[in-house]
């Protein structure tokens, strides 16, 4: 049941009008998340590609500022790894660090410089990273301004989204799946754009698209800056809200069920990692007419299929809602990763049937289907359940919080990684599945406890 409480931010949003039943707000928070991942995921697509196909080659890997001592410092905390490892282990450790800096971000926005300044900053710094991604040499300070404006960015934006809506307004699980499939409009048309680029007619041809896309997102969301709810200001600046009695539990249980959804995360992150390699290698990409598939829009395809059966889950949600049968918070965020495992059961499956030959295309693209429900149900939806339960206090903290468990998921699937090449693709993907599966049977063994500390009845929670 839609529950109507009108608010400041509300008010202000209504009279401005409203963009699909929502504040127009959200439309440039959505576009300008949309051109920010369309640089980052154009950058990532091409990453692990690049490093395995140029970067680490001998002639080249020679000419980056400062690798000798960073590979030196992973030798030392991960031990000697191949090539492909050491590609895997630099990708995860990057994007771990991409999801692991909002929560500093977050709190830089709350407590220091308000929240549309850090995301500013951020996408400035974003955007120098990804052209300094077409000069080899600049390799490694390229990924570290990445790290810090994206650092700044995520959870800043993200928290914007949660300040057009009273909390106990139901449109707010919407409007993060709008922003959820923003985020895979970028990320369908960044591989189709820089991956094409990069793949096909030279790496940096695709960083320097990337960094154009970074320059659209900061246009788009100056543009909407005044539609945007009333900022009240860094809390450093005036009276800082503390934690109330009992809101330390609450932060304590969301901490905890990311923790878990981070299994998700682990087995997710690796279709940027491992997978193009899986593709390049196993795949029999080729299609009528001689013509061959690149990589690359196989992770456009990933983005498509989530934009293709978001309408559809929406309307499966509402329809359940209307008859009180839509599946609670916890529960979708459970089938998620269910079906998140099940998807690497189906590489497992097609790499087996193949044998030592190569994989038919429809494995590749039915895995990509099935990852779109599991994503829809889990992602926008544990999101949606963090900026609503977090405290007033540390909201944007919290919500880049959400952000941790993408950290360690792609900390662990960069150290897993190294297993690609011994264990067989086939086992590799039996062992994600199985990741994400059990993700899904502890998250429904501590539903309740969950639900108790977040103050949400069973009944209400579905």
């Amino acid at each position: 049941m839609e529950i109507s409480i009108a608010s400041p931010s509300q008010s202000d949003a209504s009279r401005r009008g409203e963009w699909f039943g929502h504040p127009r707000g959200l439309a440039f928070i959505a576009f300008t998340e949309a051109w920010e991942r369309f640089s980052f995921y154009g950058m990532q697509a091409l990453l692990v590609l690049y490093m395995t196909g140029q970067l680490l080659l001998p002639g080249h890997v020679e000419k980056v500022w400062g690798f000798e001592g960073f590979e030196a410092a992973l030798t030392l905390l991960f031990g000697a790894l191949s090539r492909q490892a050491l590609a895997s282990q630099i990708f995860g450790l990057y994007v771990g660090l991409v999801y692991f800096a909002p929560v500093l971000g977050g709190l830089v926005g709350d407590r220091l410089t308000g929240r549309r300044r850090a995301v500013l900053a951020g996408a400035a710094l974003m955007a120098g990273g990804h052209f300094l991604m077409a000069i080899e040499a600049a390799f490694l300070p390229a990924l570290a301004l990445l790290i810090l404006g994206c650092g700044l960015l995520k959870g800043n934006l993200a928290a914007q989204v949660g300040d057009l809506y009273a909390k106990e307004d139901r449109r707010r699980d919407g409007a993060y799946t709008i922003y959820c499939t923003a985020i895979n409009i970028g990320a369908f048309v960044a591989p189709l754009v820089c991956g094409t680029l990069g793949e096909l007619y030279g790496w940096h041809y695709g960083f320097t698209a990337a960094g154009i896309g970074m320059m659209l997102s900061i246009v788009i969301y100056l543009i909407g800056m005044r539609h945007l709810a009333p900022e009240a200001g860094p809390l450093a600046a005036r009276e800082r809200v503390r934690l109330a009695p009992g809101e330390g539990r609450v932060v304590a249980a969301l901490l905890a069920l990311l923790a878990v959804t981070a299994l998700y995360w682990i087995a997710q992150t690796q279709v940027w990692n491992t997978y193009p390699l899986w593709l390049r290698d196993n795949v029999d990409r080729s299609v009528g007419g001689g013509l061959v598939i690149p990589v690359t829009w196989f992770q456009a395809l990933d983005s498509l299929a989530v934009l293709v059966l978001a309408p559809v889950m929406i309307i499966l949600w509402k329809r359940q809602a209307a008859r009180g049968a839509e599946p609670g918070d916890m529960s979708k965020i459970a089938l998620g990763m269910l079906l998140y495992g099940a998807a690497c059961l189906l590489l497992t499956l097609g790499q087996a049937i193949a044998g030592r030959g190569q994989v038919w295309l429809v494995w590749p693209v039915l895995f990509h289907f099935v990852c779109a429900v599991a994503y829809l149900y889990a992602a926008p939806i544990a999101l949606a359940l963090v900026s609503r339960a977090a405290p007033a206090a540390v909201n944007a903290m919290m919500v880049g919080a959400y952000y941790l468990a993408i950290f360690v998921g792609g900390i662990v699937s960069g150290w897993l990684g190294r297993f690609w090449e011994p264990l067989g693709p086939a086992s590799f993907w039996a062992l994600h599945g199985g990741i994400a599966i059990a993700g899904a049977a502890i998250l429904m063994l501590l539903r309740g406890a969950f639900l108790r500390a977040l103050h949400v009845s069973p009944a209400a929670a579905g």
